[in-house]
């Protein structure tokens, strides 16, 4: 496997330099991740199992396919990987593993998370029925876990050598190259509702575990925490024990503060919560810090559109959305977002969460798992930051 290997870092390099990629900076660097994310998860996908002519030929597949192409492979090897991992959570946590899927698939499922955004502090009425689960904690859940797909994680002292680094994420056991290292939880919010991130306009004034998607989705993780020790009616509105990270300000809220159109009414936006896996051992991605000097990225991000018809394995996605996100769509002219109502879909009609996951860029082992944040360029950074590549910063922010 490590020659192959060799050969799929040889092909992300001729890859990058190709001519073919879109002539806009950002979609640029945004076509350059998917094709590495393409390389890496599907060789993630061939197992151990794999020869060369496997190799080669998804090689000349990321040299030749479409973009929409390569996203919807992309899509498909993400989603396999987190259907083995909520494969995995069922078989621990369980009780009667012959009948998970009926025991769950006829929970309702309310469309958002609006209760920690306005200060809703009463509980939800009608609270749908909590399938039972072992009474398992979470560090014995997270054990069992690194037993079953080789590993897990956890939050200890970061090991980079600045004063400000605080907590950092650590992968505890091995994970081959493509494979998905963790899950960024919290509250999602489309464009649309940027309005309702608490702090706005300046979001990331107390609050830096903010993180967007290049569609402009933002995920808000504070809330979310270090998860909990039960599967629980999750509606955001849970009080976090977690201490602000330095290390992220600035991720992204350059944007944001430039949104326009007034508030909207918050009875446009549905209220409710979800019932979620606050054990996951994955959900931690937030705590991974940016490379310190002379250290490099051992992950990246990678867009992940959850089908909310695979409700067995709602639960395990650590994430609820804002409001309606099929009320709105929005259109970006340069930096600003403006409203469009009523649908413009020309797909399939699958409701999916806009989330996102961090994806293995080399062999890990007993390791701190380290982000490029790709912090703004044209904002002053803070001292620790330490650019991995400044012309990617430059192209993901343009």
């Amino acid at each position: 496997m490590a020659f192959l290997f060799n050969k799929f870092q040889d092909a992300m390099r001729t890859l990058a330099k190709s001519p073919t990629f879109a002539r806009d900076p950002r979609k640029l660097q945004f076509e350059a991740d998917i094709n590495r994310l393409f390389l890496y998860t599907s060789y993630n996908r061939l197992g151990n199992d794999a020869v060369e002519a496997d190799a080669e030929e998804i090689i000349d597949m990321a040299s030749k396919a479409p973009l929409d192409e390569q996203q919807k492979q992309v899509q498909g090897n993400i989603h396999h990987q987190i259907k083995n991992f909520c494969t995995a959570m069922d078989e621990i946590l369980l009780p009667d593993i012959s009948q998970p899927q009926e025991s769950q698939s006829n929970i309702p499922t309310p469309r958002s998370g609006l209760s920690f955004a306005v200060g809703r502090t009463s509980p939800p009425t009608n609270h749908p029925a909590i399938p039972e689960t072992r009474p398992l904690k979470h560090t014995e859940l997270s054990q069992r876990l690194k037993d079953s797909i080789g590993y897990t994680l956890d939050v200890k002292d970061s090991q980079i050598p600045h004063d400000e680094a605080g907590k950092g994420l650590f992968l505890n056991g091995e994970a081959n190259v493509g494979a998905v290292i963790a899950m960024y939880p919290g509250i999602i919010y489309t464009p649309a509702y940027y309005q309702y991130i608490p702090g706005y306009p300046r979001v990331d004034a107390q609050n830096t575990y903010l993180i967007t998607r290049y569609d402009g989705t933002v995920i808000n993780a504070q809330p979310w925490g270090y998860g909990g020790e039960t599967r629980q009616l999750w509606d955001g509105s849970t009080t976090a024990d977690v201490k602000p990270k330095t290390e992220v300000t600035e991720q992204g809220s350059d944007r944001l503060w430039k949104m326009l159109s007034k508030p909207l009414d918050g009875s446009q936006v549905g209220s409710g919560g979800e019932i979620l896996e606050r054990r996951n051992p994955l959900a931690l991605a937030h705590f991974a810090n940016h490379p310190g000097k002379e250290m490099v990225p051992n992950v990246m991000v990678c867009p992940y559109d959850f089908p909310l018809t695979e409700k067995y394995m709602r639960v395990y996605i650590p994430n609820i959305s804002f409001g309606n996100v099929e009320e709105v769509n929005m259109r970006r002219f340069g930096s600003f977002w403006f409203k469009s109502w009523g649908s413009r879909k020309t797909g399939p009609d699958v409701p999916v969460l806009k989330t996102l996951v961090l994806v293995a860029t080399t062999p890990l082992c007993n390791e701190e798992v380290l982000l490029n944040y790709r912090l703004s360029n044209s904002n002053r950074r803070p001292s620790w930051y330490i650019p991995v590549d400044e012309e990617e910063d430059r192209r993901r922010w343009s």
